[in-house]
């Protein structure tokens, strides 16, 4: 039977040897994909799944209501703000704040 010491002596060569291993697939893993990228005209760009159009940013969206007494404004989406709110609860209609 192997003591303590020369089981934990394995278990350290064994966890080198792993390490080593999974460093050297790695590596050829990534040679491997470069060279597929390079045969096939790949980029990292067309990994990524987004399309031209999706990574376009969008604009400002126009506001839909307005508060007249103070000018602050609403898109519409999102959680309707605090002072809409509280208009709303006050017994007003959304309409009464359209843009």
């Amino acid at each position: 039977m192997a003591s303590l010491q020369e089981l934990m002596a394995q278990r350290a060569a064994l966890d080198q040897q792993i390490e080593e291993t999974k460093n050297r697939d790695r590596s050829a893993a990534i040679a491997q994909i470069k060279s597929l990228m390079a045969q096939f005209g790949i980029s990292a760009a067309d990994l990524s799944g987004r399309t031209r159009a999706a990574a376009k940013p969008t604009g400002k969206v126009p506001a839909k209501y307005r508060n007249k007494a103070t000018g602050e404004t609403w898109s519409g989406r999102g959680l309707q703000p605090k002072w809409l709110k509280a208009a709303l609860a006050g017994g007003a209609q959304l309409q009464d704040f359209a843009v």
